[in-house]
């Protein structure tokens, strides 16, 4: 089925904004500024971009009124307050997902006791253990596998592949993508006369409401309690949560980062890309770390940290600008050292 064709005003009409322009021009497709052209809905948000507008081919804009006033630049432009949360509406309305088919694929297998909402999808080669609830409109994608005892809210989607191990529970429109893995063991050793004995994992992995879990990430259940990721957090993908951490609400972590086991993180809190944690560490609410730290102890929260060992993002930088002027001290002491030589 073709995407839904709309005009500029209609646009503005489902936004609450205001045009500037002609109100019928058409918009088939949606595109970054500097790769619209011809039917095609872009947005400004920042004046930074303001070099990309003004060469831009694109039939109509979403920007702010300050924006508005720049005079270079496609002519019809729709007027709003956060332009980047009206493209945001937009885009879902010029370009709606499919509605998946609803009821269990023939290949798929469901074990005995479990329950399931109205307007499911199970899809094909889908396994699910006995005694499982998934809830009302949920989609399981090709090969998902949810153990014995999961529970899984309403509105959530696994996408193609995901495990879900016993002992998961799973709220309501959760978007778990392809390929991860939820309440696995966890990487437990004590040290023994006899080697390495695996300490035992019953705790559970909770995943709280509107969480977003990216690709080949991996939640693992707790040893004695539980591995948590709370409301509204997101994970990007190749992330890896170790036995019996807490994420709060709210949190974003980036791509590539790894907690140890029984971190503690506070809400809103940001972990960049590759950012790695110890064990046992705290990080307060709406503290901020910078990409490939390693934090080794507490951070306070609201504090800006960054490095190996993170520490204050203030003495990083003071600490990386010290490092730059090693080269040139370096060079002038071989330099002092040369001429000392020469006169001896």
């Amino acid at each position: 089925m073709p995407p839904p064709v709309l005009t500029a005003q209609a646009v503005a009409d489902m936004v609450g904004g205001r045009l500037l322009g002609e109100g019928e021009t058409t918009l088939r497709r949606v595109a970054s500024l500097d790769r619209a052209g011809a039917e095609t809905l872009t947005f400004l948000a920042s004046p930074k971009h303001l070099p990309e507008f003004r060469s831009s081919q694109a039939a109509a804009v979403l920007l702010t009124a300050d924006l508005a006033k720049e005079p270079l630049g496609p002519r019809t432009r729709i007027v709003v307050d956060d332009p980047q949360r009206a493209m945001r509406e937009a885009v879902l309305a010029m370009m709606p997902e499919p509605e998946p088919p609803t009821g269990v694929h023939p290949t798929a297998s469901i074990g005995r006791g479990t329950t399931m909402g109205a307007g499911t999808t199970v899809g094909p080669h889908v396994v699910v253990g006995p005694n499982v609830r998934l809830g009302q409109r949920c989609r399981l994608g090709v090969g998902v596998v949810v153990e014995e005892g999961v529970t899984i809210g309403d509105d959530t989607v696994l996408d193609h592949h995901v495990v879900c191990y016993r002992g998961t529970t799973i709220g309501s429109r959760v978007w778990v993508k392809a390929g991860s893995v939820l309440g696995g063991t966890g990487f437990g050793f004590a040290p023994s006369p006899e080697g390495h004995l695996r300490i035992p994992h019953v705790g559970r992995c909770i995943i709280e409401d509107e969480v977003e879990i990216g690709s080949n990430c991996c939640v693992d259940r707790g040893t004695i309690d539980d591995t948590v990721v709370g409301r509204g957090t997101k994970l990007d993908n190749l992330i890896h949560v170790a036995h019996n951490v807490r994420v709060g609400e709210r949190c974003l972590l980036m791509g590539g980062v790894g907690l140890g086991g029984s971190v503690t993180i506070g809400d809103e809190a940001i972990l960049a890309g590759q950012v790695g944690v110890a064990d046992h560490v705290v990080i307060g609410s709406s503290a901020r770390i910078a990409a490939q730290s390693g934090v080794m102890s507490e951070v306070p929260p609201k504090a800006t940290f960054g490095g190996t060992p993170a520490r204050s993002h203030r003495l990083w930088l003071r600490g990386q600008v010290a490092l730059d002027r090693l080269a040139s001290i370096a060079g002038a002491l071989e330099a002092l050292v040369a001429e000392r030589k020469h006169r001896g």
